[in-house]
């Protein structure tokens, strides 16, 4: 059923309700994204037959831009391989979507785009930016106002670049609630 759902693009199986003694199951008949839908033809009817549940499961969740869930994530790096799923980021900060390549291939460019953010050189020239345009310097927690899809982490990791290429500098860090930092 699960599998099924997925590859025809329908809702994932609602087992609410279900009791100790009683199943009570949903199936929606609607197709939610015929983009997917095209997506999974794409991939080929050989390459989805090699495919298990938890494949699909994972494939689903990416294209509604979810979180895969722990139990599934061991099967990202199989998807990486084939190409179908690319990586953003390194370490603990790793996001996963589906492939620029399918994306294109549905006319959805910008939907990929989006969803994969802007590359790193861009983040860090956005900061710049507004640096150069703040007089006094600009506290951190701005700084994270001009990025706030990256978490803070990020943004520190992106501040921290710039500053070793001594564009920026920080003021005061001794004193965390007045530092600010500001054009070199």
């Amino acid at each position: 059923m699960i599998e099924r759902s997925v590859s025809q693009s329908k809702p994932l199986p609602n087992f609410s309700g279900t009791a100790m003694h009683e199943v009570r199951l949903t199936l929606s008949g609607e197709v939610t994204s015929p983009a997917f839908l095209r997506f999974l033809e794409r991939v080929g009817a050989d390459t989805l037959k090699s495919f298990s549940t938890k494949d699909l499961l994972v494939l689903d969740a990416l294209q509604r831009n979810d979180t895969v869930p722990d139990p599934l994530r061991a099967r990202l790096t199989a998807l990486v391989e084939l190409g179908i799923v690319e990586t953003i980021g390194r370490g603990r900060g790793t996001r996963y979507l589906l492939s620029r390549s399918l994306f294109s291939a549905l006319g959805q460019k910008g939907t990929y785009t989006w969803r994969k953010g802007l590359d790193n050189q861009t983040n860090k020239e956005l900061l710049v930016k507004h640096l150069r345009e703040t007089s006094g310097g600009t506290p951190f927690s701005e700084l994270q106002q001009v990025l706030p899809s990256l978490s803070a982490r990020r943004v520190k990791a992106l501040l921290a670049e710039l500053r070793s290429e001594d564009r920026i500098v920080l003021r005061n860090p001794e004193k965390r609630r007045w530092a600010r930092w500001e054009i070199a």
